[in-house]
């Protein structure tokens, strides 16, 4: 039998990031690739029982903290040092900055994938520029640069980060099997999150952080009100701005017709529920969830932004507008409402593309070609 290629994985970040790194790992191939999880306390061992063969968490944090860091980056050395790995594969920004340092020197291939560079956030030209030096700094320290995204790597490229031939893109994907699967048994129904049987629902599902804006999704909210009575409005997802949302909705006396779930593990289930689903970002590396609208046969409305229009046509499969433009927003929401063969079109546009672009096992195949590829180069 031929001998595992042994992968280990080191990620920080959770949400999106968690998301992908499940779907990646239920899909490899259990009799070629050996996977090993070092992750944040973030991530819970649990949830990855028969995806990894070993496990460890790590202190791990995401902001910048030399002391904290030092420590952190000993630990991975330590544990790189313990298995021995094949591939070390690093996911996210914090993650692959201190993987990098700790894999300094060490004898295999070291891949980064940063799902989104930390110096296209919204953030102040410092830390910008801090970020640049950082990723400028740790690139030669990597084999391969994975982006998720066309934009990603076209970022990568104008900032100096890396060469062309150092990065390459692997588009990001959504698991289509698991949807088919359990789209039977999702059970949340509208009575149980309150919304009325005639409500007409526009939903975003996301963080509720500066990123996402869901400051424009409750203006939007308002504009729409004013047009459509029976319009409901549902944030899926929790975050740091949660408060300040709850303060606006109130201030635009939508407190009766908004719901916000907080965090939840299934979004599909809630998804399933939308009239309309928005995504509008004001930065997105990738933007997963507009492939999850798709294969829910949701149309969509998202803002013409970074790598959003990597997997939204406008007028094709979705409607673009701007970014802090409430009232664009509306006007597309309205137009898919108002206009049954155009909004037809566009979800069948969209589930045609999920299916033949979006896939997660492509984005399996991909990884593990990739992995091979690399392999058979440096002879390891």
């Amino acid at each position: 039998m031929k001998k595992k290629i042994k992968v280990l994985h080191i990620v920080q970040s959770p949400g999106g990031v968690e998301r992908y790194i499940k779907m990646l790992l239920r899909y490899f191939d259990k009799d070629r690739f050996d996977n090993i999880l070092i992750a944040s306390y973030d991530y819970h061992e649990e949830e990855y029982e028969g995806l990894v063969s070993k496990f460890e968490n790590v202190e791990m944090h995401r902001k910048i903290d030399l002391i904290k860091d030092f420590q952190t980056i000993c630990n991975l050395r330590k544990i790189i040092k313990k298995y021995q790995p094949d591939i070390v594969y690093m996911h996210s920004s914090k993650a692959g900055a201190d993987g990098r340092i700790a894999n300094l020197g060490l004898n295999n291939i070291s891949i980064y994938n940063p799902h989104g560079w930390a110096f296209n956030m919204d953030i102040g030209k410092k830390k910008k520029m801090l970020y640049k030096i950082i990723e400028k700094i740790l690139t030669p320290y990597c084999t391969k640069i994975i982006a998720i995204s066309e934009f990603e790597k076209k970022a990568a490229i104008e900032n100096g980060i890396c060469k062309s031939d150092k990065i390459c893109v692997i588009f990001n994907g959504v698991d289509i099997e698991e949807y088919k699967q359990n789209k039977g048994d999702y059970h949340i129904t509208r009575q149980e999150l309150g919304i009325p049987d005639n409500a007409l629902v526009f939903g975003t599902v996301g963080r509720l952080s500066r990123q996402k804006a869901p400051d424009t999704f409750v203006n939007m909210a308002r504009l729409i009100k004013n047009q459509i009575p029976e319009a409901y409005f549902l944030f899926v997802g929790s975050g740091e701005e949660e408060e300040q949302v709850k303060d606006l909705i109130l201030d635009n006396s939508l407190d009766d017709c908004v719901k916000i779930t907080g965090w939840v593990s299934d979004p599909m289930q809630y998804i399933k529920l939308f009239d309309v689903a928005f995504l509008l970002s004001r930065w997105e590396g990738f933007g997963l969830v507009l492939a999850e609208y798709m294969l829910a046969e949701k149309p969509i409305v998202a803002t013409n932004v970074d790598a959003i229009p990597d997997l939204v046509i406008d007028g094709y499969n979705g409607l673009l507008v701007k970014s802090d433009h409430p009232e664009e927003a509306c006007e597309a929401a309205l137009r898919i409402i108002n206009d049954s063969s155009f909004r037809e079109k566009i979800i069948k546009n969209g589930l045609e593309i999920v299916n033949t672009r979006f896939d997660v096992r492509r984005v399996v195949k991909e990884t593990q070609n990739l992995i091979r590829g690399l392999l058979d180069e440096n002879s390891i």
